[in-house]
């Protein structure tokens, strides 16, 4: 990548993975199959959690908002990745790489309140099943996931209003495969990026509030299920828990490894790989990991591929 072709350029530079051609080649084939592996299994959940009467449940309502959540997340980046590694060109404008910004962070909200409500939503049904229908009324909870996708477009429009309010002084080359903000910040004069930590912040405390309340709903679950006699209740219970307790974990852990690591000039290993973790990674493997130990969705999952009528 030259300097003339920097400086030529309106928008910014992804420089991706490599600048080798082959590797970039690779790379476009990779994520294009993981594309299509992620947009398949969300669409098979989204499918049969809206068409089979047995997955009417609001756990499966909670999980359907969270396949569309994944779907939606992975057109964000990985297209834009694809298309960048197959010209070799890895141009973005400053317009899509607002809209980038904006989306990504607008859907981690979503997403992050999704995965706090469906904890709630287990505690509630564990160690509280007498009261699961008033507290958990399918009209309150239908509000309460309108009210989280409202409330996505505050975070994503205060994220990228901030964040393109600072004026980016460097060459405006982002060492990753999408518009993440740790990068742009790296691009900014002086302390103009002061402003973007303050957003940074606030959504951190937000972060940890929702960590709170998943942790302290799991406490109460698992000293629930432990005292239950049954072995086959406490695997009932751990088939539900234990998929939403892996895609929290590997969902926060990497993003707070990203978003609270200290800026650095140089780019690392590690600052192309996080980011990868829970754009493409999660997303793709969440409808597999969902999947695996509900006994419901995969008669579901087969019902669909042997082209059965969804009439339970």
């Amino acid at each position: 990548m030259t300097t003339r072709n920097v400086t030529t350029v309106s928008g910014f530079l992804l420089l991706g993975f490599s600048d080798t051609r082959e590797l970039q080649i690779l790379h476009a084939l990779l994520f294009l199959v993981m594309y299509l592996w992620g947009l398949a299994g969300n669409f098979v959940i989204i499918t049969i959690t809206t068409l089979d009467p047995q997955l009417q449940s609001l756990m499966f309502y909670f999980l359907k908002h969270l396949s569309l959540l994944d779907l939606s997340s992975l057109s964000v980046t990985v297209p834009q990745s694809i298309h960048n590694s197959l010209n070799g060109s890895g141009c973005i404008s400053y317009v899509q790489c607002a809209l980038q910004v904006f989306f990504f962070t607008y859907l981690s909200w979503v997403e992050l309140a999704i995965l706090t409500v469906m904890s709630y939503d287990r505690y509630v049904a564990i160690c509280l099943p007498l009261h699961y229908e008033v507290i958990m009324s399918p009209r309150t909870c239908r509000w309460t996931v309108t009210a989280v996708w409202i409330s996505g477009s505050f975070s994503g429009t205060l994220y990228t209003a901030t964040t393109f309010s600072i004026r980016f002084c460097k060459a405006k080359i982002i060492h990753q495969f999408f518009c993440d903000v740790p990068q742009l910040l790296k691009l900014s004069c002086s302390n103009d990026y002061l402003g973007v930590i303050d957003v940074v912040a606030f959504v951190t405390a937000v972060s940890f509030a929702c960590f709170i309340a998943i942790t302290l709903s799991y406490v109460q679950i698992f000293s629930t299920v432990l005292r239950m006699p049954s072995s086959e209740g406490r695997s009932k219970v751990f088939s539900t828990c234990l998929p939403h307790l892996y895609v929290v974990s590997f969902f926060l852990f990497t993003g707070v490894c990203a978003y609270l690591k200290p800026l650095s000039d140089s780019t690392t290993a590690l600052d192309l790989m996080l980011p990868f973790f829970y754009t493409v990674l999660s997303p793709t493997l969440n409808p597999v990991i969902y999947s695996l130990r509900n006994e419901a969705m995969k008669r579901a999952v087969r019902k669909l591929w042997l082209d059965t009528e969804f009439t339970g």
